[in-house]
């Protein structure tokens, strides 16, 4: 395990994430030696399961409920209960490890002051263009160079007061991400984080009408760098790449059309709150 220079507080919302979340702390709580210990906070946030129940039974974890069912809300909770001037953000339905969870605050030194782990997408039992749609869009150069989309981010005191002077918007990971240039961030390579993704194309296109509808607010607020945006010339080098890209460029240009049509009265109305999310990488 590497040589931990900062204090860091890991703050975790969750929203009905009991069958889940507790996965997530055995790896954080397990993987710490005394001298390691750090402030983990889990902020329920409107939930109706167990998760609080759950994320009671492990030691040192620090419990938060409040009735709203936001996730920015826990977010600010989490930060108000943090007493470390280090934070990580994390996700609830992700799993990561104290020793990746490491890597990511040793690498926190400046220049860098944003760190985040290397994607594991967790594709068993997915539909086969939930699979394809993902084979693409993780080869998508903003996808690969940026720290959004991770479920997992960590930040130095200084990052921490440029995010916060950031509007309040639903995309917060790509709002961060591109408020710090490639030479401030990182992707540290060693650290895994494990994401579950949708098992169904019904549920892949929950999720990926919040991230248009995210992006859209980003666009209004010029807050998203050219270098996010999806390009017909990465797409076009994909498909030319393998002799079986050309199918799943177009089921993953099929899915964006319909997420992207789908979001168009959310983006009209003014909806940036309705979180919507897949249940079923949940089950």
């Amino acid at each position: 395990m590497p040589q931990i220079q900062h204090a860091a507080s890991i703050i975790v919302p969750a929203h009905n994430e009991g069958s889940r979340i507790g996965l997530l702390l055995q790896e954080l709580v397990d993987g710490q030696s005394p001298a390691e210990r750090r402030q983990i906070i889990v902020v329920c946030n409107g939930c109706t399961d167990d998760t609080a129940d759950v994320a009671r039974r492990f030691p040192d974890v620090q419990v938060v409920e409040i009735p709203e069912p936001s996730k920015r809300a826990a977010l600010d909770v989490g930060d108000l209960h943090a007493n470390m001037p280090y934070r990580v953000y994390v996700d609830a339905d992700v799993i990561i490890t104290w020793a990746a969870i490491a890597e990511l605050l040793s690498a926190l030194r400046p220049p860098i002051h944003v760190a985040a782990p290397t994607r594991k997408l967790d594709v068993r039992g997915a539909a086969a263009p939930v699979r394809w749609y993902y084979e693409v869009w993780r080869q998508l150069p903003g996808v690969k160079d940026g720290v959004f989309g991770r479920g997992v981010i960590a930040m130095s005191p200084e990052a921490l007061a440029r995010a916060r002077s950031l509007p309040r918007v639903m995309s917060d990971d790509l709002a961060i991400s591109d408020a710090f240039s490639p030479q401030e961030r990182v992707i540290v390579e060693s650290a895994i984080v494990t994401i579950a993704v949708p098992r169904t194309v019904k549920d892949l296109i929950r999720r990926r009408i919040r991230v248009v509808t995210g992006n859209a607010q980003l666009d209004d607020l010029a807050l998203r760098a050219d270098e996010s945006r999806t390009k017909a010339a990465d797409l076009l080098r994909i498909s030319l790449a393998h002799p079986a890209n050309p199918l799943k460029v177009v089921v993953f240009g099929v899915i964006t059309v319909v997420s992207r049509l789908a979001s168009r009265r959310r983006v009209r109305s003014g909806d940036f709150t309705t979180w919507l999310r897949d249940e079923s990488s949940r089950r």
